[in-house]
């Protein structure tokens, strides 16, 4: 067979948005969203690090999907079962400080002993709240980006993450089959949900454009995301299991990443900053086999 790359057009249209304002917490999806250098303005933009300034995730304390947020104002309003609601100013910090997330020791802001307090009261951990300083430049991995610099704030490692709805149907058609029930996107904690593809098209897609009022807007799907546990941590209990992950070894273990499990497609801003995505939106997206 041809080893031979060839292109072909689709139709995708923007089914959901989401932002994670604190990472590995819960999540919200606005109607709209503003990309910034490093994503989805407000994606990932604070942290809970613990008493070595160490990131920390669902991977330890599951309970963290239980924070929702939501936007009030000019305030980020923070709840969890049992807690009085944490209010953040948007253009508030403390103290600079420095932080790690993976490998990369980057620059941030302390949010204070009142908001660590709220955290290590409800996640009975010592934890303080960091907010990635804006001036800090944090890159993916050029092996992936080519000579794109795609900027990062505290997400794992790419801007974006693209799921689509044919992907998930097809993994809650599994695990209807072994017994369970459906789950929904937060398992995947995407930031761009894509209808009019098939289950995993996403895989194959080169660049995505869309038109907005602003200007086009152009992403490149530059990596398959591997998937660790989070998948597994139920965001309305918090309560951890095994189901979501043992379908998807199933079906998904990936020879482009060595055989790990993969869903969802990382991508990287080709042109769009300071334009806005809108539910609804329909582009174009190249398919690269």
């Amino acid at each position: 067979m041809s080893k031979e790359t060839f292109n072909k057009d689709v139709d995708v249209r923007v089914q959901a948005l989401h932002i994670y304002p604190i990472k590995s917490c819960g999540g919200i999806a606005p109607t709209e969203a503003l990309l910034i250098e490093t994503g989805f303005d407000l994606d990932r933009a604070w942290m809970l690090v613990d008493e070595h300034r160490e990131f920390v995730t669902q991977r330890e304390l599951p309970r963290m999907a239980l924070v929702q947020p939501s936007l009030k104002h000019e305030d980020l309003v923070l709840r969890a079962p049992g807690m009085l609601a944490l209010h953040l100013s948007l253009s508030g910090v403390e103290a600079p400080v420095r932080v790690r997330v993976w490998t990369d020791t980057v620059a941030a802001f302390d949010m204070g002993d009142l908001a660590a307090q709220w955290f290590s009261d409800f996640l009975g951990r010592k934890l303080r709240l960091a907010r990635f300083d804006p001036d800090q430049r944090r890159l993916s991995d050029m092996r992936w980006t080519g000579a794109l610099q795609a900027e990062n704030g505290f997400a794992d490692g790419f801007p974006l993450l693209v799921t689509s709805t044919a992907s998930l149907d097809e993994l809650n058609q599994r695990l209807r089959a072994q017994g369970h029930a459906d789950v929904t996107q937060a398992r995947m904690r995407p930031n761009l949900v894509l209808d009019g593809l098939d289950a995993h098209g996403e895989d194959h897609l080169d660049e995505i454009a869309f038109d907005t009022p602003e200007g086009p807007v152009r992403l490149k799907l530059v990596k398959p995301c591997t998937r660790c546990s989070i998948p597994d941590v139920d965001p309305q209990s918090g309560e951890p299991g095994h189901a979501v992950g043992d379908a998807l070894a199933g079906y998904r273990a990936d020879p482009r990443m060595d055989g790990a499990i993969t869903f969802g497609m990382n991508a990287v801003i080709v042109e769009g900053v300071d334009r806005v995505l809108r539910v609804g939106t329909v582009g174009g997206a190249s398919i690269r086999f």
